[in-house]
């Protein structure tokens, strides 16, 4: 897995963490959050490195699936990048623009 698939699957894990079942989220925290390898939770929780690959797997599919319903790191990245073109030109009417694109 590579470093930027694995950031977004921890701030996935931030913001629906809490929909997962709690084996799902104890594993895939420990794997994301805490740097613990497949063996070493397998071993602390009493069950077969398979069986915590397959949490996470399956616990990766449903982030992702949660993000493409919900959307909350796609909007995050659509504001930062917005608030970076403001800072690099900034103007009023660009702020009140970006303000009303924020409004519901």
């Amino acid at each position: 897995m590579e470093l930027n698939e694995f950031l977004e699957i921890s701030i996935l894990l931030g913001y629906y963490g809490s929909l997962l079942s709690d084996k799902q989220r104890t594993y895939m925290e420990e794997h994301f959050e805490d740097d613990y390898s497949l063996s070493e939770i397998a071993k602390s929780h009493g069950i077969s490195r398979q069986a915590v690959y397959d949490n996470i797997k399956r616990g990766n599919k449903i982030l992702k699936s949660y993000e493409e319903k919900i959307g909350f790191l796609k909007r995050e990245k659509e504001i930062r990048e917005s608030l970076k073109e403001l800072k690099a030109d900034y103007s009023e009417v660009k702020l009140d623009s970006l303000i009303a694109s924020f409004d519901i």
